[in-house]
């Protein structure tokens, strides 16, 4: 057991952590408004994905529930964060499914609904099957598949990048607010001593540097390529 001045320190040192990785990951739910108001205005969703706020939603809701006092105590920070997520989430989803294509409306809804019910079995089978450390490990090991699937979404978007050479739909701001918002979260995990929480974290927090290594470098070739001249003179 810690004395109680190092306790002090670290209670805050975690607490700091948590609170900045509260503060990134909402920065990281508002950063797709300026996406959505292209959306509205120009009435398509053009290329941009739907999955990226499917597997978002899925993972918001698995680790609110896994930061909830009755999956593990002393992570409430994790559970407010995701249930804002959440909200979040659906809302995007409600202006993307509106603007769709009808494929890809109902899509979209089908996965939606398969999201509710995946987490309804969630649910049930923690509270209704196993113990407290059962129940713990079980929705643990499933916040890490969420966390890693929501961290591998941005992959598909990554090869739109690579394909067009442009970062046109892969935002600046998601991809760095994904970083930080991992970084901080890996920090956090570690100070709580949480595997569950630092290990996909610290993955996300590497994807998130690949993204922002990407975007420098297709931003510099796009930049490039808008210093060519327009009119190209045979004479």
């Amino acid at each position: 057991m810690l004395p109680t001045g190092l306790f002090s320190v670290y209670l805050g040192w975690s607490t700091a952590a948590g609170i900045a990785g509260n503060i990134c990951a909402f920065v990281l739910f508002v950063s797709p408004i300026p996406t959505f108001k292209r959306i509205v205005k120009t009435k398509s969703t053009e290329q941009f994905s739907g999955l990226p706020y499917i597997y978002a939603l899925l993972n918001c809701l698995i680790c609110s529930w896994y930061g909830t006092p009755v999956v593990k105590t002393g992570i409430i920070l994790v559970a407010t964060v995701n249930s804002i997520g959440a909200v979040f989430q659906l809302v995007y989803l409600s202006i993307f499914i509106r603007h769709a294509e009808r494929a890809i409306q109902l899509k979209m809804m089908g996965l939606i609904a398969a999201v509710i019910v995946v987490f309804a079995f969630v649910v049930f089978v923690s509270l209704g099957l196993l113990d407290y450390d059962e129940r713990q490990t079980f929705v643990g090991y499933l916040s890490v598949v969420s966390l890693i699937s929501m961290f591998a979404s941005p992959l598909f978007i990554i090869k739109l990048v690579i394909k067009t050479r442009s970062v046109e739909f892969m935002p600046f701001n998601l991809s760095l607010a994904t970083f930080l918002m991992s970084l901080s979260f890996s920090a956090y995990g570690v100070l709580k001593e949480d595997p569950f929480l630092y290990i996909p974290n610290g993955i996300g927090t590497i994807l998130g540097l690949v993204q922002l290594a990407l975007y420098s470098y297709y931003s510099k070739i796009s930049e490039d390529a808008s210093r060519e001249p327009l009119i190209v003179s045979y004479a």
